[in-house]
């Protein structure tokens, strides 16, 4: 190409006019390059943002907090000058094996073989006790198989009477004890062991070997047992003042999804009290939570999630605690996005000190909270609450800040709901009496895995509702299942006069 001063007219317009179209070119490659890059820096962040889920910002239970590629939850600081030791603290009730003075067995003990002198010791006198030991022990598990023979008698007026068989008996000429029953539904219903791992440890432990089949049956005949049980747990859980209400997926039925369903699961709903618990099994959907007790309270306050369900007319007109371990959470996010604001944690500290003064209050016997001290937090938490709606007046293109402009928005127009518990001690702040009840079905799930059939689902959390609420009267568990298994289940009292 020949240089510029030495071009025509025309061969320098039709340079110009190259350049220009390749500058053209490359200005819009560069925008596209720009584009993509803002794509894959806004993929990044919201992937940076997913992986920073844990369980101290979000609902994710504890156990996923070690998954590769996760940020650990931000320990809390310590309180400073506490001076408080690790382990059992001064006053505290504890626990030992205690003497008792009035042991099943008495056991006499005598030195046996000969003295040095050549006597036999069995003709040496006794000198009396010099040392007392009690053992505890429980005797050797083995099958043992006792006939019954049922006689009939004729009264000296002319009447017949036939003995019954023995409690828990069923039909037929041979069948296994109630403790072996209740034995095998413990170890299904509590301990989360696979019916054909029931047999195994049972044929292990006691020599007998039920079927799979029989096994895995006593699901539906405990739960037959207990059907006017479960009616009274519901109906006293109507009686409460406060339920807690809470929802956990659940892996039941086939593998395959059903039609317009991305996964194969079902959920499992709680409602429950200090002293009762009931399970629903079904889909996290307003048919499923029309079919709870939820929809049988009247007038009591219900501790929840913020799940919109729990906020639809079709339950009932209820009145509400949004549940503060949730609201705590959520907060912790907010100021992982926000991690220069004040009002993240000042809204926290607020929440968390109310929570503190209601058990000091609680325990202590009062009415309430001070209301001195509660209206200082309670302000304390309005004026973070609107610190942060002023800092946030959109929902931001950053990922989490739309979801902390919505939490702002609902402790603005949901005070009432959020702060409830400071004003009415007989309310719980948080829904974690939910959460414990169910824990164990999530143990369930890393331990057994899936369960295949949706109905002895049903009846595995009937059992688990009775158990549940037996425990929380201070009844042991495998007692009270037996009680169930021979036909006398244990009913829980009525509530005490408020």
């Amino acid at each position: 190409m020949a240089a510029p001063e030495e071009m025509s007219r025309e061969e320098l317009i039709a340079l110009v006019a190259g350049q220009a179209a390749r500058i053209a070119e490359q200005d819009a490659r560069i925008a596209e390059l720009a584009a993509a890059n803002e794509e894959s820096a806004a993929r990044l962040a919201r992937l940076e943002h997913l992986l920073s889920r844990n369980s101290g910002n979000s609902s994710m239970p504890p156990s996923q907090d070690d998954a590769p590629g996760r940020v650990a939850p931000v320990k809390p600081k310590r309180r400073s000058g506490s001076g408080r030791k690790r382990g059992k603290q001064p006053g505290a009730p504890g626990t030992h094996l205690a003497w008792t003075d009035g042991p099943a067995e008495r056991v006499d003990r005598f030195p046996q073989g000969r003295c040095g002198c050549g006597a036999e010791l069995a003709g040496a006198a006794d000198l009396g006790i010099v040392d007392r030991y009690q053992q505890h022990e429980i005797p050797a598990i083995e099958v043992r198989i006792t006939q019954y023979d049922q006689h009939r008698v004729m009264c000296g007026c002319g009447r017949v009477h036939t003995a019954t068989r023995p409690d828990g008996a069923r039909s037929g000429p041979v069948g296994y004890g109630p403790n072996l029953q209740a034995l095998a539904v413990y170890l299904m219903v509590v301990q989360f062991i696979p019916a054909h791992r029931v047999v195994e440890l049972l044929d292990s432990l006691t020599g007998a070997a039920p079927s799979v089949g029989f096994v895995h049956g006593m699901l539906a005949r405990a739960s037959a047992l207990l059907a006017e049980v479960d009616k009274r747990i519901r109906a006293l859980i109507t009686l409460a003042y406060a339920v807690c209400c809470d929802e956990t997926p659940l892996r039941v039925g086939p593998r395959t999804p059903k039609l317009g369903r991305k996964k194969a699961e079902k959920y499992l709903l709680v409602a429950c009290t200090e002293w009762c618990t009931s399970y629903l099994v079904g889909d996290r959907d307003l048919d499923t939570f029309k079919r709870s007790v939820i929809t049988e309270l009247d007038g009591a306050v219900l501790v929840h999630d913020r799940y919109q369900n729990y906020d639809s007319a079709a339950l009932g007109d209820h009145t509400h605690q949004l549940c503060c371990q949730h609201l705590g959470r959520d907060l912790g996010d907010a100021g992982e996005v926000y991690p220069d604001a004040e009002w993240p944690p000042q809204v926290a500290r607020a929440l968390r000190s109310l929570i503190h003064q209601a058990n000091l209050a609680r325990a202590a016997g009062a009415d309430g909270i001070d209301p001195a001290v509660r209206d200082n937090l309670v302000g304390e938490f309005k004026h973070g609450v609107l610190v942060g709606l002023s800092e946030t007046t959109s929902g931001g293109d950053r990922p989490g800040e739309r979801k902390a402009r919505l939490l702002l928005e609902t402790l603005r127009d949901r005070e009432a709901d959020t702060l409830r518990f400071a004003f009415d001690l007989r309310v719980p702040p948080t829904s974690n009496q939910a959460e414990r009840d169910l824990r164990p079905a999530k143990i369930q799930q890393n331990i057994s895995g899936r369960l295949t059939s949706e109905k002895r689902t049903e009846d595995r959390y009937r059992i688990r509702g009775y158990l549940s609420t037996a425990a929380k009267h201070g009844r042991n568990t495998f007692g009270t299942l037996r009680e169930a298994i021979i036909g006398q289940p244990w009913m829980p009292p009525d509530p005490a006069p408020a």
